[in-house]
């Protein structure tokens, strides 16, 4: 397991936004950047959750070395990445962060089912 503190996360200037990060925010860091930030996040999905009363809302837990994030997929984007959505083991969502009464969410405009990469690693543990 990786120490959070240890894995490198562009810093910001005063008075300019965010970046877009160029590889995906650790778990463990999702609270650096501010609210309404573009990250990428990934890791496994340990959770679906499509609740009768939220309207075409699926919400995803992924886990990383570092902890986990949830995800916010609305109904437009499970749409368009309805396989990944449904299918995947390993996912990598491009998003804004969004927080509110203690939590931070990722709010998903992007999911790519990276699942073949797990199957890499399993494959080299052998």
């Amino acid at each position: 397991m990786h120490n959070p503190s240890s894995i490198p996360v562009p810093t910001v200037p005063p008075g300019r936004s965010w970046p877009r990060p160029p590889a995906c925010l650790p778990a463990a860091r999702l609270d650096d950047p501010p609210g309404g930030a573009r990250v990428a996040v990934a890791g496994l999905v340990i959770l679906r959750q499509r609740p009768g009363t939220a309207k075409g809302v699926i919400f995803l837990t992924l886990e990383d070395e570092t902890g986990v994030v949830n995800v916010i997929v609305w109904r437009k984007i499970y749409e368009t990445f309805r396989r990944a959505v449904i299918a995947g083991r390993l996912l990598r969502v491009t998003g804004r962060v969004q927080r509110g009464h203690g939590v931070t969410h990722v709010i998903a405009e992007r999911v790519e089912d990276i699942s073949p990469m797990l199957d890499l690693l399993l494959g080299g543990a052998g």
